[in-house]
């Protein structure tokens, strides 16, 4: 039998330098794309708010102008039934014929882009989503801007990325900071943008995403005071000071935020089921939604559009309890309905509203003032509906320009948190995507195979064969009647690994031509041969089998590349299981020695007995 002389596997593997952070030169290359996203998304907020700003004059005043508007003063008349029902009609035309993208507050929009469609959106849809929303707004729509401001930056920085050579992730990273960068300048809020896309758009934290986001985010807070204005956009000095349970309050109005939230997410499918029962096409939905705006607006003007106004009053104080009430029941409903009908317009300024006009009220039997449990309010329904809690907090902060109400509002806010994710599985923005068919998980965690090395999981009793076997002999291992694995390394006598024998080789070697004298060596090719070292992250080498669809890799010694182990895919797969028992098995350490030394002497007298 012929000796088989020690031959190197091939594929040398340079193992890359480990580190914190995965980030390389292309971070730097988005960060510099982030500047042209930041200024588009700063620009589209303008232009949005300067489109609402018209229709809202045209439809209701009657003259052309793009100043701010509010409704408060819109005498109530048939018109006011009237104008959100044809500006729902449009909105419906607009999705039927246009595209469907439009339809809703935004960010489930976004988030399906990013998740399933490769973070590619259409031209169309950034075209048409402002359109759209401005006659929304304008119409009488109780949205705010800040969903479709968040869907057109990100449809920007989205047809910006591909115009470039770039991969899905990096288009996701462009695609996140045009929609943090309308946020910013929507709101005056570059922390809190650049939180809500860790905490919802992202679906990761790595620099390679957070510095481009932090970028445009900074450009579009540069542009702001020549767009808009400067400062705070509701400028809050409260500080209020708060007698020893003044906390348990704050963790209060979380709670009762929190119920509010659910309540309000449950009560916007259960409205969203009856519009689909209609016997009529999903197009005229936004219409039938716009009458009942409409007849919520005759009760209450100061419900419809954007209602900044109402959020300037309630933390200035200029309120009274009847408007308050009246403000938080018809805005519910109203926005309820027109959210539910498909039509487009976004969230955040309704659930500012709500939420904040809830805690006006509670405010009036707390200390403190009511305006400080208006700003709590506010933040906490924010928190609860949008499970954003740390974007919440600095987003009143930032806000409001007022620091002294951060422990309070940490406490509103965790609590909110902690009801709305107790009680319902999906949050208002992601009950929608999980109607479609998708599943998606808002817990990040870090991934176990970085963690690990290859060592530590790899099988060292490896079932080996030498490289001197001939090829019949090989041939009725595989084909015995024992179990065998799919593969198995070939060793050389020195105990060095040549190559892998698989089962789908035995097909080959019986139509080889080299005849009956071959040997496993002379068969077995080590060009494409996968090993891993046993001191190199467990990842990479899941990468490199992924890539390479194998499902046995040796585990050689780094230089001599002598077999010290093998990782077979169940390994990997045991991993899984190794991290769901650290999420479940639960065990006491202190105090369990002298419980077990009782228990063993009863339980002994008890098999006695």
């Amino acid at each position: 039998m012929r000796q088989a002389p020690p031959r190197k596997p091939g594929h040398p593997l340079k193992l890359a330098k480990l580190g914190d952070f995965t980030a390389d030169a292309r971070m730097l290359v988005l960060a510099l794309m982030a500047l042209v996203v930041g200024s588009g998304g700063a620009a589209a907020a303008w232009l949005l708010i300067k489109l609402i700003a018209l229709v809202t004059n045209l439809v209701w005043f009657g003259h052309i102008s793009t100043a701010t508007a509010y409704l408060a003063n819109a005498k109530p008349s048939l018109w006011m039934v009237a104008a959100p029902a044809l500006g729902g009609l449009a909105i419906g035309l607009m999705a039927r014929f246009g595209s469907e993208k439009i339809r809703g507050h935004g960010i489930p929009e976004a988030i399906e882009a990013i998740l399933i469609g490769g973070s590619r959106m259409q031209p169309k849809v950034a075209l048409l989503k402002p359109l759209s929303s401005a006659i929304s707004i304008g119409t009488g729509g109780p949205f705010g801007a800040e969903g479709p401001i968040i869907m057109t930056g990100g449809a920007f920085g989205s047809l910006f990325s591909q115009f470039f050579h770039l991969s899905a992730a990096e288009r996701k990273t462009l695609l996140v900071a045009g929609a943090s960068a309308g946020m910013t300048a929507i709101f005056a809020t570059p922390v809190a943008a650049v939180l809500l896309a860790g905490e919802l758009l992202l679906f990761e934290w790595k620099p390679r995403s957070l510095i481009p986001v932090i970028v445009a985010s900074v450009v579009s807070a540069g542009w702001r005071p020549l767009l808009f204005a400067n400062g705070p956009l509701f400028p809050f000095a409260g500080n209020p000071d708060l007698p020893w349970w003044g906390l348990f309050a704050c963790a209060g109005i979380g709670v009762v935020a929190g119920l509010q939230s659910g309540l309000m997410t449950m009560l916007l499918y259960g409205a969203e089921d009856l519009f689909d029962r209609l016997p009529v096409h999903w197009m005229w939905w936004p219409a039938i939604g716009g009458l009942g705006v409409g007849l919520g607006g005759l009760a209450d003007p100061q419900a419809l559009g954007v209602g900044y106004d109402i959020i300037g009053n309630l933390l200035s104080d200029h309120m009274v309890a009847r408007e308050a009430l009246l403000i938080l029941l018809v805005k519910s409903a109203i926005w309820l309905i027109a959210l539910s009908s498909g039509t487009s317009g976004g969230i955040l300024a309704p659930l500012l509203i709500i939420g904040g006009t809830l805690g006006w009220l509670e405010g009036q039997f707390l200390p403190g003032g009511t305006s400080f449990w208006a700003l709590l309010g506010m933040a906490a329904v924010m928190a609860g509906t949008m499970r954003s809690p740390l974007t919440s907090i600095v987003f009143a902060i930032e806000l409001t320009g007022n620091v002294h109400v951060l422990l309070p509002l940490l406490a509103a806010t965790g609590t909110a948190y902690a009801v709305t994710v107790l009680l319902l599985k999906r949050s208002m923005l992601t009950e929608k995507i999980a109607r479609r068919g998708q599943h998606i998980t808002r817990e990040y965690s870090v991934d176990p195979f970085e963690l690990l090395r290859v060592g530590e999981v790899m099988v060292k009793a490896v079932d080996t064969l030498p490289a001197a076997m001939p090829v019949d002999e090989a041939v009725a291992f595989f084909t015995s009647d024992e179990r065998r694995h799919k593969s198995y390394p070939i060793l050389g006598e020195d105990g060095r690994v040549v190559g892998m024998a698989t089962r789908a080789d035995v097909l080959r070697w019986r139509t080889d031509t080299r005849g009956k004298e071959a040997t496993l060596y002379d068969v077995a090719s080590d060009a494409s041969l996968v090993v891993g070292y046993p001191e190199e992250v467990l990842g990479r080498l899941a990468d490199r089998m992924v890539e390479t669809d194998v499902g046995r890799v040796p585990v050689v010694t780094r230089g001599e590349h002598r077999l010290v182990g093998l990782v077979a895919r169940k390994d990997i797969l045991r991993i899984r299981a190794a991290t769901r028992a650290a999420e479940d098995d639960r065990e006491a350490f202190f105090g369990q020695t002298q419980r077990r030394a009782t228990e063993k002497p009863a339980k002994e007298a008890g098999e006695t007995a």
